[in-house]
């Protein structure tokens, strides 16, 4: 059977393709120039490049017809193994007569692993030579190529081509990574947005643990709803991929199911995900708490039910990689009910957890004890700011998301005073609204607490933007007319955006160095504004006016009952200010202690004498 792209092409002209099935090639033979002379006769009649594969016994396994301008090198039922050769051989057209190699045909070498992969140049029914590349050791992360000279078919050293094959499959195995490590899956990155978006999405990559091997930005209005970036742009993007090796395609937008099928199916082989499952996944590596990995898993689940239309590479959970893990990693094989009804269990034990994190927060509101929680764009310096102010030590990396969990520590302000701080999740732009959802318990510490320290990246381009897409999620949250506090982090780098020009921009504005400590005072005396310490060291704290008043009129008629004393009046009218005075005083304790006092003063004057 011939596969590929088979359109306009005559029933014919297909049957005689498949009689090269039949060819018997010796086992040291590469390729028979009679065999070479016929895919370039094939080649030039139908002006389509083909490729055949040929095991290591000389069986022609598969015969493949590729577009106009570039062969399908399609994964087909091929022995993949990460340390050995495929033991099949790729031989392949080039029309236009240039039979040296591209990037691409080296790339799908590495890829495929295969023996040996050939490029016959094919002119005007003719074979015009044909060159061959070779696996080596494994250097850098990579195997390296041995390339021939381009030679005639009829010149072709069969018997030293099948030794440097034999060659091959020893020289793999030098410098391999042990079969226990995990190797780092290749991405490349497609966007519609901004370069800007672009750079964001290679870091959460990084973060996820990927190595970023290209990128891919089309400018377009809206998504394609087939491809995303339209069906032209998406064989591209297939060719792209090849050429750098690449294994999961990552997109900056939400796909749909139709969008990711389609995509798999042109990109053949590469996983396919998008810039939520992407987000989902660095999450499920972060949490730590049961809560955390119970939200995780929540989010995952009301994300893909929706797009279990088609089950391919992306919505598989048993391939492993970015976009595989988590608690629930086996779940999306389920059907739609056994999903749902494991959501619903998942939101029963957050609310459990979250009823726990409510008692707390109530007991914290009975002490009267203020909350600060720390908010801003991920990676901004939340952690290390939680970590300077109140000396913990909680994780702070030059990552995204590397805090996923709340943390809430107390800190003593200079005045004497002290407040709860607490360090929430990090905002990204494009926030998953399955994320939002699911962490909307977690979340809650930002919305209940008294003020809100916005951080923020001052050393970054892209501050005012961030800023902004905080404020968005805060807004959503309604939690948009909290008092807040800006704080511009990381003043020891080079200032993307000078200090003056914040004012304008940010209300109150705090620039400090939380990792370098200096700066701090400013921010201190902004939140200890917010927060004084009480004036008595000791006793009890007046709450209302009433009380304020009773103390008044209390301390009025202690001075007046002191002056009738120095003035020499009857202690008939010093007594009578001094009930006055016990009665306001009563009004805030409700005890009485007239005859002591009464006792008291008499014991001043010689009555009756």
């Amino acid at each position: 059977m011939i596969y590929g792209n088979k359109e306009g092409i005559r029933d014919s002209m297909l049957a005689k393709l498949e009689t090269l099935y039949d060819i018997e090639i010796p086992a040291e033979v590469f390729a028979p120039a009679e065999l070479l002379d016929a895919l370039a006769a094939f080649s030039c009649a139908i002006n389509r490049e083909i490729s055949m594969y040929i095991s290591r016994s000389g069986e022609v396994l598969d015969i493949t017809i590729g577009g106009i301008s570039s062969v399908d090198l399609k994964d087909m039922h091929l022995r993949r193994n990460t340390k050995r050769l495929s033991m099949v051989r790729c031989i392949h057209t080039h029309p236009g007569g240039n039979p040296q190699l591209s990037d691409v045909d080296i790339s799908s070498l590495r890829a495929m692993r295969f023996d040996a992969m050939a490029a016959v140049g094919a002119k005007d029914g003719c074979a015009t030579g044909i060159q061959s590349a070779f696996l080596g050791s494994y250097v850098g992360g990579v195997n390296q190529v041995h390339l021939t000279n381009i030679v005639s078919i009829h010149k072709l050293p069969q018997r030293a081509w099948m030794d440097a094959i034999e060659r091959a499959d020893g020289e793999v195995l030098i410098g391999a990574p042990n079969s226990t490590q995990e190797e780092q899956e290749r991405a490349f990155l497609v966007g519609l947005d901004s370069d800007e978006s672009l750079l964001e999405l290679a870091r959460l990559a990084e973060t996820a643990g990927a190595q970023v091997v290209g990128t891919m930005l089309q400018r377009k209005t809206r998504p394609d709803t087939a491809t995303y970036i339209g069906s032209g742009k998406a064989d591209e993007l297939s060719l792209a991929c090849q050429a750098r090796d690449a294994d999961v395609v990552i997109f900056d937008d939400e796909l749909s199911g139709v969008q990711t099928r389609n995509l798999e199916d042109i990109l053949r082989g590469a996983k396919v995900i998008d810039r939520t499952t992407l987000i989902l996944d660095i999450f499920a590596q972060r949490a730590q708490s049961r809560e955390g990995r119970l939200q995780v898993e929540l989010a995952q689940m009301a994300y893909q039910l929706p797009r279990l239309l088609g089950h391919g590479v992306a919505m598989s959970r048993l391939g492993g990689g970015i976009g595989t893990r988590g608690p629930g990693e086996t779940r999306l094989e389920m059907d739609r009910r056994r999903i749902r009804r494991r959501m619903s269990d998942l939101r029963r034990e957050i609310d459990e957890l979250s009823g726990q994190r409510s008692l707390r927060r109530a007991r914290r509101e009975k002490n009267k004890v203020p909350v600060v929680a720390l908010v801003g764009y991920t990676n901004a310096g939340k952690s290390t700011l939680l970590n300077t102010l109140s000396g913990a030590d909680v994780l702070a990396e030059d990552k995204l998301f590397a805090t996923l969990d709340p943390v809430v520590r107390t800190v003593k302000t200079p005045a004497g005073g002290e407040f709860l701080l607490v360090d929430t999740v990090g905002f990204i732009s494009k926030l998953p609204h399955a994320l939002v959802d699911a962490f909307h318990s977690t979340l809650e510490e930002a919305l209940l607490a008294d003020v809100l320290l916005i951080v923020s990246d001052g050393a970054s381009g892209e501050m005012i933007r961030q800023h902004d897409v905080v404020l968005e999620v805060l807004s959503s949250l309604g939690a948009a007319d909290k008092p807040m506090i800006d704080v511009i982090n990381k003043a020891d780098l080079p200032a993307a955006v000078q200090p003056d020009a914040l004012a304008a921009q940010f209300d109150a504005v705090c620039v400090l160095s939380a990792k370098e400590r200096t700066g701090l005072e400013a921010l201190e005396q902004a939140v200890a504004e917010r927060f004084p310490a009480p004036d008595a060291p000791a006793g009890e704290i007046l709450t209302n006016a009433r009380h304020a008043e009773a103390i008044g009129r209390a301390l009025e008629s202690l001075r007046a009952a002191r002056e009738a004393m120095l003035l020499g009046v009857t202690p008939d009218a010093v007594l009578t200010e001094a009930e006055e005075a016990m009665a306001a005083i009563g009004e805030l304790t409700g005890a009485s202690i007239r005859e002591d006092i009464t006792n008291r003063i008499f014991a001043r004057f010689c009555v009756g004498k």
